[in-house]
């Protein structure tokens, strides 16, 4: 009876693994239960499961290990120790592997005859590569070539060697890019985040192009050829055009309306007690500057007009506005300090806040073109683009600067709090200030809220440059990945095998591809 249990459950871990199992056809290829579903049946249900992964892991993953918040644990298993459970993995790769399979499905009936239309094949290739990013990303090698691919009877996919995997995303973005070129009309109804807007779609397919490009102008077999697309890239905006507004971040906004079987709800409010939501501190790294900076996210005056309330949902704690601070040991436990909170006005509560469905934010985007500028690698002042970010980063949440830079509360917001940009500065250091720390720092606010970006970018860069508490694991060093989930280990035991062979382990101090030199 043990043996045959055992085996059932690696039976059902193998089937759940390729998103092939009982119900296939109507769990997996048609989200609301219609046999014949045109390409805009899929992309809302996927979408949303996958945000609500996203947000889910970025509040009780990314937010600990990027000291945003302190879960106070006399636990040794505590995250933002650098020490966690295997079984952390598991959300992430699941969500992510299964609405992959609608994904590919817009694609899919996107060539049929009946429903031929170029731009949600551009749309399904462009949302592909993007949560294919965020698991190789988060995981190294992962099943790529073959992953979701039940159907065709392929239940132990092969791991793709992170690198092939890249220039597989690169090539999934080009070929968007020119899908997308040919403005398709779409259903605007079935489009929860541009409204059938298909220019939108192609400036998001071209800024994750860039996003990803970035990520590997450091690895040194590729910098040269990824840094001449980024040229490319930026100084073609007819071919290649991308984000110009706040406006056009994309963003699936939680405004509680039903769309045909998919409710647009944060998992925050579906799956959150507020009293849950109010666990974790904030941590003294995360508040601290906005604090200094009198910051309008944070708005501790009636400067901006919202006196002590605010967009992000900061609430103060015994201490006021004041954080923990993050890795200390067990049994160094701090009083609970400020928290994000979860009552008042949708407007003032991150829990019930619309807007932190994010994909990607304009924001973002200008801090990329910020760092390009400063290693001389486009034209345009770097200054610009860095002040830029701030400035939109802000209005994402708070839209106090009407004109942006040119505004003269802005001048004066940054001015006052010492964060404008000094070409003076080195480029680049490990400790101290230099351009790339005052880029990264605002980035890390700019991704707020945004799956593991923060995580991401701290792993290529090292910036924005974390304190380090006495109690923290693994060496004191960030933890480079994700474990593969335990029962792929048992659903797929031969290329697991090869692929932690191939990754030279399976730990999280394991570094991806292009985390090495």
């Amino acid at each position: 009876m043990k043996k045959i249990f055992i085996l059932s459950i690696i039976a059902l871990a193998a089937l759940s693994f390729t998103a092939c199992k009982k119900g296939f056809e109507k769990e997996n290829t048609d989200p609301i239960g219609i046999t014949d579903a045109p390409p805009e049946k899929f992309l809302t249900p996927a979408l949303v499961n996958t945000l609500s992964a996203n947000l889910t892991r970025n509040r009780n993953f990314n937010n600990e290990l990027m000291q945003v918040t302190v879960t106070q644990s006399e636990d040794e298993n505590a995250i933002f120790r650098y020490d966690f459970r295997p079984n952390v993995a598991d959300l992430t790769w699941n969500a992510w592997y299964s609405e992959l399979t609608n994904f590919k499905e817009i694609f899919t009936v996107a060539s049929m005859p009946e429903y031929e239309n170029d731009s949600w094949k551009g749309i399904s290739l462009a949302l592909e590569a993007w949560v294919f990013s965020l698991l190789t990303d988060s995981y190294g090698d992962i099943p790529f070539t073959e992953a979701n691919r039940g159907k065709e009877g392929i239940v132990e996919p092969a791991f793709d060697k992170q690198k092939d995997i890249y220039n597989g995303l690169l090539d999934k973005l080009e070929k968007a890019n020119e899908l997308l070129s040919g403005n398709k009309v779409i259903v605007a109804a079935a489009d929860p985040v541009y409204n059938g807007d298909v220019s939108r779609w192609r400036k998001l397919a071209n800024s994750l192009h860039l996003r990803l490009l970035l990520r590997l102008s450091g690895k040194q077999e590729t910098a040269t050829v990824m840094i001449d697309k980024i040229k490319e890239i930026i100084g073609n905006p007819s071919k290649y055009p991308v984000f110009t507004s706040n406006d056009e971040s994309a963003v699936l906004k939680w405004n509680g309306t039903t769309v045909p079987g998919v409710a647009l709800s944060s998992p925050f409010v579906t799956s959150l007690r507020e009293a849950d939501f109010n666990i974790p501190s904030l941590c003294n790294f995360f508040i601290g500057p906005l604090r200094e900076w009198n910051d309008p996210r944070l708005d501790l005056s009636t400067k901006y007009g919202n006196g002590t309330r605010n967009r992000i949902g900061i609430a103060p704690g015994s201490n006021g506005f004041a954080g923990v601070n993050s890795g200390y040991p067990v049994g160094g436990g701090e009083p609970k300090q400020a928290f994000f909170y979860s009552m008042g006005a949708s407007d003032y509560s991150l829990q019930k806040n619309p807007l932190t469905g994010i994909i990607m934010t304009y924001a973002e985007l200008q801090f990329i073109f910020a760092e390009a500028a400063a290693k001389g690698w486009i034209t345009g002042d770097a200054g610009t683009y860095y002040h830029n970010g701030i400035a939109n980063a802000i209005n994402y949440w708070v839209p106090v600067f009407t004109t942006d830079i040119a505004n003269a509360e802005f001048t004066d917001y940054v001015t006052a709090a010492n964060i404008g940009w000094d070409d003076a500065l080195p480029l680049d250091a490990t400790t101290g200030d230099s351009k790339m720390e005052r880029i990264h720092l605002q980035k890390y606010y700019s991704l707020f809220m945004t799956d593991f970006q923060q995580w991401f970018e701290f792993r290529r860069t090292g910036h924005p440059i974390l304190p380090k508490g006495e109690g923290l694991f693994n060496g004191g060093v960030m933890p480079a990945r994700l474990n593969y989930p335990v029962y792929v280990q048992a659903a797929n035991p031969t290329n697991y095998k090869l692929a932690v062979e191939s990754m030279g382990g399976d730990a999280v101090s394991t570094q991806v591809w292009w985390q090495k030199p």
